[in-house]
């Protein structure tokens, strides 16, 4: 009898986790991850070249490397915002490659916080509302969510200031907020995409314990890329980077 196209589907699926050996442990996991951009006709860019890493439930991981060295790129894919051109990501043990857009876009609204660098805040929202505007689109009841806010205004030192722009907020509060938003719909891992890189050192410090408080206190999963060794330095573990590639892996003393 001839299989269907499905239950093909499934056993190439249950075999390719059986070949990755998948941490039960383990909330991201990657395989031989490959990224090739082309350029031109003939011109390629290997952002990422055969890169295979794990991080387990409540580590707080930090990357590392030179401009070009496939820092980001790396993040896009563990974050479900970019497809690979090769290799598996796993989160929380389902392969992200495996799933259509609306699947993918599930997933990050469910189970990955993004912090970016230039904080990405709406302008023309307050704190309050900047913090509330994902559980809006996951449809949480208004209690609910003023509940879920407020809490985490709280938490990250802002609750007395829920109602000011992002105009009227330093750069460090402008992150804070941010990361607020972030674990809005309490995600499995938090993904910062140089968290600091627009902060003096003293506000960028001040994000960073903040980010080891939650990552200590919440058992919050963690993957950071930054640009700035003392920063890197104070997570658990430091992975360094260079030419699409992981070339060393670092427990710190944190």
């Amino acid at each position: 009898m001839k299989k269907s196209k499905k239950s093909e589907k499934q056993e190439l699926l249950l075999q390719e986790m059986k070949d990755h050996k998948l941490d039960p442990d383990a909330m991201i996991q990657v395989f031989d991850l490959t990224k090739v951009y082309n350029i031109t006709e003939g011109i390629e860019i290997k952002a990422l070249n055969g890169v295979s890493l794990e991080v387990k439930k409540g580590e707080f991981v930090s990357v590392m490397g030179p401009s070009g060295s496939g820092k980001t790129t790396l993040l896009n894919m563990i974050g479900a915002l970019d497809n690979p051109t090769g290799g598996a990501v796993y989160i929380n043990r389902i392969n992200v490659a495996h799933m259509n857009d609306d699947q993918r876009t599930n997933l990050r609204l469910k189970e990955i916080g993004f912090i970016f660098q230039f904080y990405n805040l709406v302008p023309v929202l307050s704190a309050y509302e900047n913090v509330e505007l994902p559980l809006l689109f996951a449809g949480k009841p208004d209690k609910e969510r003023k509940k879920i806010v407020n809490n985490l205004l709280d938490l990250v030192g802002l609750g007395e200031k829920e109602n000011h722009l992002p105009s009227e907020l330093s750069g460090g509060e402008q992150q804070r907020v941010a990361i607020a938003r972030s674990l809005s719909n309490e995600p499995s891992i938090l993904i910062a995409d140089e968290p600091t890189g627009e902060l003096d050192t003293a506000r960028g410090m001040e994000i960073i314990n903040l980010l080891r408080d939650l990552n200590k206190e919440l058992n919050q999963t963690i993957l950071m890329v930054t640009h700035d060794p003392m920063v890197g330095a104070l997570a658990e573990r430091l992975l360094k980077m260079r030419d699409g590639k992981i070339i060393d892996s670092i427990i710190t003393k944190n």
